[in-house]
């Protein structure tokens, strides 16, 4: 396959990304060209919400099945886990660009009218989410938690431009051409909620503050006192699920 941008480059996938192969039974298979998604959803709610999930790295689907799909069905909402190429039980290669249009198969795929549709993404799962409310605007809903506002600092963390042949104006320019959040989420009109620990030591809070920025009307953000980025759930359990419970009772 022809690589779209120098950001799907296997040295940068392979210091971005930790895909494990965790399998589970019965996964709803999202095709996107010569790419399978194993992806999970099973309808329980036919009238309410779906809510699209989209993991972290170093995490996968089955991960999430035991947790946000029963949370998501105590809420009165079905829950599609969405599985990134290369993870578990998907085929291809993790890579940051190319990922960008399963999310548009992964939304097809459920035949959903866009206003009973949340995206809700995690970590490094936000960019997906974000991405997503960019090719469909009028989506109901958007959540982030523990999400990530610049990706080219990100990079920047993994690798020299150098590594890739390029400089760094160069690779900040294919950031902003691919993954520019604040473009892709200044045209989206739903409601959206923006989820951060204040001493997330992975994704400092200025990534979920300058999210939330970036977001118009309406919009809430909440700084969790306690937890990290990968307990922020766990720790604050209860205030969590009313966060969710509030923005998704309200549509």
């Amino acid at each position: 396959m022809t690589m779209q941008s120098i950001l799907d480059h296997q040295i940068l996938s392979s210091r971005y990304f930790f895909p494990r192969r965790d399998g589970f039974d019965e996964p709803f298979w999202v095709e996107n060209g010569d790419v399978q998604l194993a992806c999970y959803y099973k309808e329980k709610h036919p009238d309410a919400m779906t809510v699209i999930f989209f993991h972290g790295n170093g995490e996968v689907v089955a991960d999430y099945i035991n947790l946000y799909v029963p949370l998501m069905d105590q809420l009165g909402c079905n829950c599609c886990l969405a599985e990134y190429r290369g993870y578990g039980m998907s085929s291809g290669d993790p890579t940051l660009v190319a990922m960008l249009s399963d999310v548009k198969a992964v939304v097809d795929a459920l035949q959903k009218p866009r206003e009973k549709i949340v995206l809700f993404g995690r970590s490094v799962g936000s960019i997906y989410a974000v991405h997503g409310v960019s090719v469909y605007p009028d989506i109901a809903g958007l959540v982030i938690e523990s999400g990530i506002a610049d990706v080219y600092e990100r990079i920047m963390m993994r690798l020299a431009p150098g590594e890739l042949g390029k400089s760094n104006e160069e690779l900040f320019h294919q950031v902003q051409t691919h993954l520019d959040a604040e473009g892709k989420l200044n045209g989206f009109k739903g409601r959206s909620l923006v989820m951060h620990a204040r001493h997330d030591s992975l994704v400092d809070l200025g990534h979920g503050q300058a999210l939330y920025g970036f977001l118009p009307e309406p919009r809430r953000l909440k700084i969790f006192e306690k937890g990290d980025h990968n307990d922020i759930f766990s720790v604050n359990a209860g205030e969590y699920i009313e966060e969710l419970r509030d923005f998704l009772g309200a549509f």
